[in-house]
């Protein structure tokens, strides 16, 4: 009946079949034999520390000027095909022009109505909080 099982307990437990494929016979493989499933094949070993690794080179990098000033180099993700021509400035947008590239702004220097100034504020204030809960000096 319903109390000599236990809680949670699968049919496989409760058969004694609690090993997987190798004691479950219903999970043999089709050869007869159960195989073991969870083991993985054992890693190769290295050949030593010293020995540098092949294979993994960066991106050939451009330095011809007149290319660089016409094209944007490495921006084509094709294997083949030419990079992509850079076209004027009048047919990008304005907002591209004004993007801030440098450091980022301190507190100090923004305006406490924007939203930036609200974000760095509440970065500050984790990063004073995490060193705190660290115990270092401040």
């Amino acid at each position: 009946g319903r109390g000599r099982r236990a809680r949670g307990a699968t049919e496989a437990s409760r058969r004694g079949w609690g090993g997987g494929a190798r004691a479950n016979p219903a999970r043999a493989e089709p050869g007869g034999l159960a195989r073991c499933r969870y083991r993985r094949r054992p890693a190769m070993k290295s050949k030593g520390k010293n020995v540098p690794k092949e294979g993994l080179k960066g991106p050939e990098v451009c330095t011809d000027p007149t290319m660089l000033a016409t094209y944007a180099m490495g921006v084509n993700y094709f294997k083949e095909g030419p990079e992509v021509a850079l076209k004027p400035d009048s047919e990008y947008p304005d907002w591209l022009f004004k993007i801030h590239l440098g450091p980022p702004k301190k507190l100090e220097e923004l305006d406490p109505n924007s939203i930036e100034y609200w974000r760095r504020l509440r970065k500050y204030n984790t990063w004073h909080r995490n060193r705190l809960k660290k115990g270092k000096k401040l």
